[in-house]
C-alpha cells in the first residue's frame, strides 16, 4: 500500500485554520473583514472569556441567501473573485474563502443571514466540520455569526490559549485596527455584557484615536498628507517625546487594510532618526490608497503582509511626507512645573531618566525654593549657598523669582537685559513669551555642530586644519582594516591618517568643527565603531553615527560655564539650526514650562 494519501476536507481546513485561526482574536478579525465587504455600516461584536466560549458577530450587510448559506463553509468558496486575472485588483478585504471554511473546522459555528428582497432568514450550523440543513427562521436583514467553544476539539491548540484577558486584549486590537481603517463603520464590542467600545459611524480618526488611546495623544498628535505619484498619504504623528518602548503604537493602512511592511517601517523610523532615542519607536498613524494593481496582497493567508511593485519609491514617499512635517514642526518638549513639597533627586516629574533627571529636578528645585542672585552679579549660579542657610537680606535678594507682571523684574536692568542665566553650570534658563524654557547646554550644543557638519558635508569634506605635529598611535589588523576600507569616509570628514610604521597610525589632519575632541581617541573610537559595523553597512547610516559620536565629543560639556557671549550665541543658533528640540540621540535640548503653570505653583490663579 501507497504511503501517500489524499487528505479530506475536513482535515484540508483544519490545517488551514492553522494559519489562519490562531487565537480568538482571528476569528474577529475574519469575520469583521467578511460583514465590511458585505456593505454593512453597524456591527456589535459580543464576546465572552476573551472569545474562548462565545464570538458573536452581528451586522447589517448584504445577508445570503439559502444557497449562499450552503456553500459558505466549503473550502476556498468565495463571492469575491472569480478568474485569476481578479487577484491583480483585489479591492476587497476577504477573498480566499478560508474563513469560514476555517473556523467551522475547529468551533461551533451557527450563520443566520437575510437578504433585503426576502422576509424570512435562514440558518445552517457548522461543528468542526459536521454540517446541518440550511433551514429558514426568522432574523434581521444582515448576518449574525456565532462561534463558540473554539479548538474544543483539538486540545493541543486550546491548550496554548491564553487568559480571558489577554485573548481579550488581541481582540480588542483587531477591532482598534477595523475602526482607524473604516470611519464609516458603526462598531460596538461588548466583553461578558459589558460595553467595551463604542464607535460611532462618521467620527474622524483623531476621534476614534481618542476614544480608543486617549484624549492626550490624539490632542498632541501632527497631521499632515500628501499626494504624489498615483499614492495618497495621510499620517498623523506624535511628536518625539511621545515615542514608546515597542512599535505597538504604529498603524499603517493600505487601502484600509492594516499591514506591516518592513519597508514602510523602516522609512518611518528613518524620517524620526536624530529626534528621539535609538531603541524608541514614534507614535504614527498612516493612511495609504494606491491602485491595488501595484502591489500584491495575496502573499499571507493573514493579509497582513503585502508586496509592493516599487518598494523603494513607497519607502522615499513615506519618509519624505513625515520628515518634512517634523521638520516644520517645534518639537521642543513641554513640561510641568512640579509642586514646591515633592521636589527630590528620586521624584519622577517626566524630566527624562537616571542622573539627567535628578539634575534638572535639583535644578528646578533650586530655582522655585530660593531667592535670586543678586542683579548687579556677573554669573548667575542656584548653588552657591548651601541648602538650609539664610539668605542676606537685601532688596535683591529678596525677589524670590521674577514674572513679568511682577515690578522686580521690570526694574532689574540687568535680568531685562539678559533675560537667561545659567544653572548649576549645566542648563540655561530663559523666558519665553508665555512661560521659561530650560536648555540643556550640552545636547543643544550636540544639534548644533551635528547639523553644521551636515551642512559642510552636503557642500563638500568638511574644512580640516593640520595638525602642528602628528599625533600616532597603535591599532589592531582590524582596526588598519577597517580604516583601509572606509579612507572615503575619513576624507568626507576631513581627517587625514596615515601609516606611520608597523600597525601605527598618524592623524595628520582633523576637522576645525572638532577643535575641542581629541583627535587621538576620536579616530580611536571611530575606528572601533568601523570595526563593529559589517562590511556592507549602509553608508548614510555610517556617517550618522560618526557624526553623532563625532557632535558629542565636541560640544560644551555639563558642568562647563558659559560666558554671557557663549549663552547668547548658542540661543541665536537654536534659532537658526534645524531640529535644535533634539540632541542627534534623540534626548531633548529644551523643556518648555507656561507661566499659567507657575502661576498654578504660586496660587496666583484665579485673581
Amino acid at each position: 500500500m501507497g504511503k501517500i494519501a489524499v487528505l479530506d476536507d475536513n482535515m484540508i481546513n483544519m490545517i488551514a485554520a492553522g494559519e489562519v485561526i490562531e487565537r480568538p482574536a482571528s476569528v474577529v478579525k475574519e469575520l469583521l473583514e467578511n460583514s465590511i465587504d458585505a456593505g454593512a455600516t453597524k456591527i456589535v461584536i459580543e464576546v465572552e472569556q476573551g472569545g474562548r466560549d462565545l464570538i458573536r458577530i452581528i451586522d447589517n450587510g448584504s445577508g445570503m441567501d439559502a444557497a449562499d448559506l450552503a456553500l459558505a463553509f466549503e473550502p476556498h468558496a468565495t463571492s469575491k473573485i472569480r478568474i485569476s486575472d481578479d487577484l491583480s485588483g483585489i479591492r476587497s478585504m476577504g477573498f480566499r474563502g478560508e474563513a469560514l471554511a476555517s473556523i467551522g473546522s475547529v468551533a461551533k459555528v451557527t450563520v443566520t443571514s437575510r437578504t433585503t428582497d426576502v422576509i424570512e432568514a435562514h440558518t445552517i450550523q457548522n461543528d468542526c466540520g459536521d454540517k446541518s440543513e440550511v433551514r429558514p427562521c426568522s432574523g434581521d436583514v444582515g448576518t449574525t455569526i456565532e462561534v463558540r467553544n473554539i479548538f474544543y476539539k483539538l486540545p493541543a491548540r486550546q491548550k496554548f490559549l491564553k487568559t480571558p484577558k489577554t485573548e481579550m486584549t488581541h481582540i480588542t486590537e483587531q477591532v482598534t485596527r477595523i475602526a482607524l481603517a473604516h470611519e464609516d463603520l458603526d462598531l460596538t464590542l461588548n466583553h461578558n455584557g459589558r460595553e467595551v467600545h463604542r464607535l460611532l459611524g462618521g467620527q474622524g480618526v483623531k476621534e476614534r484615536i481618542q476614544v480608543l488611546f486617549g484624549q492626550s495623544l490624539a490632542e498632541d498628535l501632527l497631521e499632515t498628507s500628501r499626494a504624489e505619484r498615483g499614492m495618497q498619504m495621510r499620517a498623523l504623528l506624535a511628536k518625539p517625546v511621545a515615542a514608546r518602548a515597542s512599535g505597538k503604537y504604529q498603524y499603517l493602512f493600505l487601502n484600509r487594510r492594516f499591514i506591516r511592511d518592513r519597508f514602510v517601517l523602516h522609512a518611518v523610523k528613518e524620517a524620526y532618526r536624530g529626534l528621539m532615542e535609538p531603541n524608541k519607536y514614534p507614535v504614527v498613524f498612516l493612511f495609504m490608497q494606491m491602485p491595488p494593481e501595484d502591489y500584491d496582497v495575496n502573499v499571507h493567508p493573514t493579509k497582513t503582509e503585502v508586496r509592493f511593485d516599487n518598494a523603494n519609491l513607497i519607502h522615499s514617499q513615506v519618509l519624505a511626507v513625515i520628515r518634512d512635517k517634523l521638520l516644520g514642526t517645534n518639537l521642543d518638549v513641554g513640561g510641568k512645573a512640579p509642586a514646591a513639597t515633592s521636589f527630590s533627586p528620586g521624584h519622577s516629574s517626566g524630566f527624562g531618566t537616571g542622573h539627567r533627571k535628578e539634575r534638572i529636578q535639583q535644578a528646578m528645585s533650586d530655582f522655585f525654593s530660593r531667592p535670586a542672585s543678586a542683579p548687579h552679579q556677573q554669573k548667575f549660579s542656584f548653588s552657591n549657598t548651601k541648602q538650609g542657610e539664610p539668605f542676606p537680606q537685601t532688596v535683591e535678594s529678596s525677589v524670590a523669582m521674577s514674572l513679568p507682571d511682577m515690578p522686580a523684574f521690570e526694574q532689574s536692568e540687568s535680568w531685562h537685559a539678559k533675560q537667561f542665566l545659567q544653572v548649576h553650570n549645566s542648563y540655561i534658563l530663559l523666558q519665553s513669551e508665555d512661560g521659561f524654557l530650560v536648555v540643556d547646554q550640552h545636547a543643544l550644543h550636540e544639534r548644533i555642530l551635528y547639523e553644521q557638519m551636515v551642512k559642510r558635508l552636503n557642500e563638500g569634506n568638511l574644512p580640516s586644519q593640520r595638525l602642528l605635529m602628528p599625533h600616532s598611535f597603535e591599532v589592531t589588523n582590524a582596526q588598519l582594516q577597517a580604516y583601509e576600507s572606509q579612507k572615503e569616509l575619513f576624507v568626507k570628514l576631513g581627517i587625514e591618517v596615515e601609516p606611520f610604521g608597523p600597525n601605527t597610525l598618524a592623524v595628520q589632519t582633523f576637522p576645525a568643527l572638532l577643535h575641542k575632541a581629541d583627535p587621538v581617541e576620536f579616530v580611536k573610537e571611530m575606528l572601533d565603531k568601523l570595526v563593529e559595523e559589517a562590511a556592507d553597512s549602509d553608508q548614510e547610516r555610517l556617517i550618522h553615527e560618526v557624526l553623532d559620536m563625532a557632535a558629542c565629543k565636541a560640544a560644551i560639556k555639563a558642568g562647563h560655564a558659559l560666558s554671557e557671549e557663549e549663552m547668547s550665541q548658542l540661543l541665536k543658533d537654536k534659532d537658526i539650526v534645524q531640529r535644535t528640540s533634539r540632541c542627534p540621540h534623540g534626548r531633548p535640548t529644551t523643556l518648555s514650562f507656561s507661566l499659567k503653570e507657575l502661576e498654578k505653583q504660586f496660587k496666583r490663579t484665579g485673581f
